[in-house]
C-alpha cells in the first residue's frame, strides 16, 4: 500500500502542477480549485506513505517522477520545448532516483 500512496501523492502533484499553469496566475475559478484540491490529496497520499516509507526516499522517487511526468506533460499536453540540457538534467535526476532505490540502505522496502 505505501507505493500505492506514493503513486497517487505523485499523480495527483502533476495534476496540480498542470493545472497550475492552466489557472493563469490564479485568475481562473475552476483551474485553481483543481490545482488546491489536487495538492491537498497529494500531500494526504504523501503522508501516508511516510508512515512506512523514509522521508528522503520518498520525495526522491515523487520530486523525479514528478519532474518527468510533469515534463512530458508540457511537451505533448502544452506544446514547450525541452532542450538537451533540460534532458541531460531530467536524466540524471532519474539515474539519482535509481540509484537510491537499487543500491542505498536509506530504502525502506
Amino acid at each position: 500500500m505505501k507505493y500505492l500512496f506514493l503513486a497517487l501523492a505523485i499523480l495527483f502533484e502533476v495534476v496540480g502542477s498542470s493545472f497550475l499553469k492552466v489557472s493563469d496566475g490564479f485568475s481562473k475559478a475552476i483551474p485553481s480549485a483543481i490545482v488546491v484540491i489536487s495538492y491537498g490529496i497529494c500531500f494526504y497520499f504523501f503522508s501516508l506513505s511516510l508512515k512506512t516509507i523514509n522521508l528522503g526516499f520518498a520525495y526522491a522517487i515523487w520530486g523525479g517522477l514528478g519532474i518527468v511526468l510533469t515534463a512530458l506533460i508540457s511537451v505533448f499536453i502544452f506544446k514547450e520545448k525541452l532542450d538537451l540540457a533540460a534532458m541531460v538534467g531530467i536524466a540524471l535526476i532519474v539515474s539519482g532516483v535509481l540509484v537510491m532505490n537499487f543500491f542505498s540502505k536509506t530504502a525502506t522496502h
